[in-house]
């Protein structure tokens, strides 16, 4: 059995853990519920303030010197387009941050499965960087609106409610801030966490100041966790069982729906990679992935000499550091994708590094076999599920402790291959290419086990939809999630 099946729609009770994770209704938050409300605010914006006046300097030069965070800046500190606001049209408004990339991966199949239930409302969407809002600009359309997120600064905070004026506030996977939580407590605004994830390093920080996240989480209307261990770390930093329920990773919707031939077709031109050209692709690698992968791969071509290498490291900022890294490994013959989007040719340059952004889910359909970085060194892995959604086998190494529920999926379904080593992932990878039909039966298993677990994104805008009808109870959403 998988580790996702049987969740849907059992109640999960285990009395030796004090806890109830269920799939009814939720009881509404209301005074007599035991709810204080953040009366300790204070020390936490002390401690904002003095972070500002001690960093503020420091990121203000960044972005003098290097451009970086020029684009959202403004946003961050409350300078909002005021009539995009006020253009919006819908009869209720729906806010969903999302702090990066990943976030929004998970959040656009909930806003597009929210869409079809509350065609009238007006969703909106927020990220923190710039590289989550390309991303959102580019795969949820669904959304009315765009913008960048504040900072939790209080005042920022208040200006940018006044104009967003949420009737309810939708948080992803682990981002809890506490003074935007505090004014939708104050203006009656339901809060609701969706995909929540607690990885172990951000479930350590949490349990050593558990006594503040009570205070904030008693504030937070309900809590759509992926997996009942995501559900009981929340609880455990004081998550109230009665609004915890294990929902599912939405992210296995979004992934399962954008795949199509078409988007691998556009990765091969812009690449000029041809169709039986055999590819590497090594995904979200880190500071010291490459070097184990150029190794990897330098064994590799000895036996099969017509690879090519396509190297995505996951901050694009690194792209020096990566062309030298190259280099020094005995690989002159590199070219980037940026060089080709302006028009340069491929020469049979075998190393292509992508030093552009949003392009690694497509470049995953030309791949022969798949490392996903941040494993090999402990980052706590990568998305391992964009890959398996292309039917694609995916390595990794031993550090995949933000990402063990969608480990056990794929290695239940042989789609999934841990290394521990550079040495481990080069025999791994050459037994895979000895065996090219294996290689794709075993790909197969994993696309199944990806589209065995969507749904989840259909149940967090159920969860949704409860909170907007107790903020809104004239509010009736379509038959589609009657």
């Amino acid at each position: 059995m998988s580790t996702f099946s049987g969740w849907f729609p059992q109640v999960v009770l285990d009395r030796n853990r004090k806890g109830l994770y269920r799939h009814g209704a939720i009881e509404p938050l209301t005074a007599s519920s035991g709810d204080t409300g953040l009366k300790h605010l204070a020390p936490y914006n002390a401690l904002l303030g003095l972070s500002a006046l001690v960093l503020g300097p420091y990121y203000g030069l960044r972005i003098l010197a290097t451009g970086k965070y020029r684009k959202s800046i403004g946003g961050k500190l409350g300078r909002v387009d005021g009539k995009a606001f006020e253009a919006l049209q819908g009869s209720s408004r729906i806010w969903f941050h999302a702090v990066s990339v990943g976030e929004v991966t998970a959040a656009a199949p909930v806003i597009t499965s929210l869409r079809a239930a509350c065609p009238g409302a007006s969703i909106l969407l927020s990220t923190s960087t710039e590289t989550g809002q390309e991303m959102a600009r580019r795969v949820a359309g669904d959304a009315d609106l765009h913008f960048y997120y504040p900072l939790d600064f209080p005042w920022v905070v208040r200006k940018v409610m006044g104009y967003v004026r949420p009737d309810v506030f939708v948080l992803l996977e682990s981002e809890f801030w506490p003074n935007l939580i505090d004014q939708c407590r104050g203006r009656g605004t339901p809060v609701v966490l969706v995909n929540g994830r607690i990885s172990p390093r951000s479930f350590n920080r949490y349990r050593m100041s558990r006594f503040f996240w009570k205070g904030v989480l008693s504030s937070v209307d309900h809590m759509g966790m992926i997996s009942l261990t995501d559900a009981e770390r929340i609880r455990a930093f004081g998550g109230l069982p009665e609004r915890i329920t294990v929902e599912g990773n939405a992210k296995f919707d979004g992934l399962a729906a954008r795949v199509a031939p078409a988007l691998r077709e556009e990765a091969g031109k812009k690449l000029q990679i041809g169709k039986e050209t055999p590819v590497f692709v090594a995904g979200s690698t880190h500071q010291g992935e490459e070097t184990a992968v150029l190794d990897v791969y330098s064994r590799i071509v000895e036996e099969f000499p017509g690879m090519v290498l396509v190297l995505v490291p996951r901050h694009t900022d690194r792209r020096e550091a990566v062309l030298r890294t190259v280099r020094a490994a005995g690989f002159d013959d590199v070219i980037t994708l940026s060089e080709m989007n302006a028009g340069r040719v491929r020469n049979g340059e075998r190393v292509i590094v992508v030093d552009v952004i949003g392009e690694l889910f497509k470049i995953y359909g030309l791949a022969t076999v798949v490392f996903c970085g941040g494993s090999l060194v402990p980052k706590g892995g990568q998305n391992i599920l964009e890959a398996a959604a292309w039917g694609r086998v995916v390595f990794y190494g031993p550090s995949m402790e933000d990402f063990r529920e969608e480990q056990a999926v794929l290695e239940e379904a042989g789609a999934g291959r841990m290394v521990e080593s550079a040495d481990a992932l080069c025999r791994g990878i050459l037994e895979a290419l000895r065996s090219p039909e294996a290689l794709a039966r075993d790909g197969r298993k994993g696309r199944e086990a990806v589209l065995r677990h969507r749904g989840a994104s259909d149940r967090y805008a159920r969860r949704i939809v409860e909170a907007l009808r107790r903020s809104r109870p004239e509010f009736q959403p379509s038959a589609f999630l009657r």
